[in-house]
C-alpha cells in the first residue's frame, strides 16, 4: 500500500511539472498590441505577480509566483516598466523581470534645433522622469559638464532610447557625449587648412552651416566660402547669428536695423566666428565644418528652390540676388 501510495506521489508531481514546463512555454496572449506594466521598486515576488495582474497583462499569478519559485529567480526581479509582446510565454517574461529588459521609449532631438527647444521637447516627454526642470541652463549644463559655460550646440541630434521613468538627465548625458565624441572624431580628422584653433570653434562653424542650409550637396561650399572670409579678416555677415542674438525680438523678418545692432552673435558688426555655436549642427554639418570644400567663392545667396548660388566677386553675387531674390 504504501508503494502504491508513494508512486502515485511521484506520478501527480511528475504531471504537475509537466503541466508547469507546458504552461510555461504557452503564450500568454497571441496577438493585439504590447500589454504594458509596472513593478514598483521594493516589491516582493508576491507584490510583483499582484502588479502584474492588476495590470491586465493575463498571466496566471499564482503560476507565475510558483515558477520564479522553482527556477530560483524569485528573489531575482528589477523593478521598472515593461511590455510584454505577443507570443511571449510565462518564462519569457520571467526572463525580462530577471535581465531588467524594461520598454523602451524614444526622443528625437532635431538637427538644427536650439538647446532651448531641445529643453521643450524634453520637458513634453511624458515618459521621463523630469530631474531638470527646476534647473537654469547654466546649473543643467554645471551637471554635465563643467568645461563649458554656455549648452547650446553641446548636444548631438539623434534619437535617444530610454527606459519609461528615467531621468531626463540620462538624455542629456547621452547627448552630450555622442556629440563629444562625434566632435572629436571630427577633429582628428580635419583638413589641415581649416582656420580654427579648437574643436569647439569647428562646432560654432557646424552650426552656422546647419541654419544656412538643409542641402547636402551645398554644405562643404558654404564651409568653404565662410572659411575664406575668415582666412581674409572678412565679415561673415551670416543672418542667422543675427537671429540667434535677437533672441525673443526675432518675428520672422529681419530689418535693417537688426543687421545694424550690435549684439555678440552679430557677424555684421562683428568679426570672426560668433562666441557659442547657433543651434544643434548634425553630422554632416560638423564633416562639412571640418572639410570645406576648396573654393575661391566669397558670397552665395539662395535660389529660392533650396539649393545656393555661389560666387567669387560681389558684382556677381550683386547679379544673383538680383536674379534670385528681386
Amino acid at each position: 500500500m504504501f508503494k502504491k501510495l508513494l508512486l502515485s506521489l511521484i506520478l501527480l508531481g511528475g504531471l504537475a511539472a509537466g503541466g508547469m514546463v507546458y504552461w510555461a512555454k504557452q503564450p500568454v496572449f497571441d496577438a493585439g498590441q504590447p500589454r504594458p506594466f509596472t513593478i514598483k521598486p521594493g516589491s516582493s515576488l508576491a507584490s510583483s505577480v499582484q502588479q502584474i495582474d492588476e495590470a491586465g497583462v493575463g498571466v496566471n499569478p499564482e503560476l507565475l509566483e510558483l515558477l520564479a519559485r522553482a527556477t530560483g529567480k524569485g528573489g531575482k526581479l528589477k523593478a521598472g516598466s515593461y511590455e510584454l509582446k505577443p507570443g511571449a510565454t510565462p518564462l519569457r517574461l520571467l526572463t525580462q523581470l530577471v535581465r531588467g529588459e524594461f520598454a523602451q521609449e524614444s526622443l528625437t532631438v532635431i538637427e538644427g534645433w536650439t538647446f532651448r527647444q531641445m529643453r521643450q521637447a524634453i520637458a513634453a516627454q511624458a515618459s521621463l522622469k523630469h530631474d531638470t526642470a527646476a534647473l537654469s541652463d547654466a546649473e543643467l549644463l554645471a551637471k554635465i559638464s563643467p568645461d563649458y559655460s554656455m549648452p547650446e550646440g553641446l548636444f548631438f541630434p539623434d534619437t535617444y532610447l530610454f527606459a519609461k521613468g528615467s531621468s531626463d538627465m540620462q538624455v542629456y548625458k547621452q547627448a552630450h557625449n555622442l556629440l563629444l565624441k562625434r566632435l572629436n572624431q571630427a577633429w582628428e580628422g580635419r583638413d589641415a587648412s581649416v582656420p580654427y584653433k579648437t574643436p569647439y570653434e569647428a562646432l560654432i562653424m557646424a552650426s552656422i552651416v546647419e541654419k544656412e542650409t538643409g542641402r547636402r550637396a551645398d554644405r562643404n561650399t558654404i564651409a568653404g566660402v565662410f572659411v575664406n572670409r575668415l582666412k581674409i579678416g572678412m565679415l561673415l555677415q551670416t543672418d542667422p547669428t543675427v537671429i540667434y542674438g535677437m533672441g525673443d525680438q526675432y518675428q520672422g523678418v529681419i530689418r535693417k536695423r537688426d543687421l545694424t545692432t550690435d549684439t555678440p552673435y552679430n557677424t555684421y558688426t562683428r568679426a570672426g566666428l560668433p562666441p557659442t555655436p547657433i543651434a544643434l549642427p548634425g553630422a554632416e554639418s560638423i564633416e562639412a565644418a571640418m572639410h570645406p570644400a576648396q573654393t575661391d567663392a566669397l558670397y552665395f545667396v539662395a535660389k529660392g528652390d533650396g539649393s545656393s548660388h555661389f560666387s567669387s566677386s560681389l558684382d556677381e553675387h550683386n547679379q544673383a540676388v538680383n536674379q534670385y531674390q528681386r
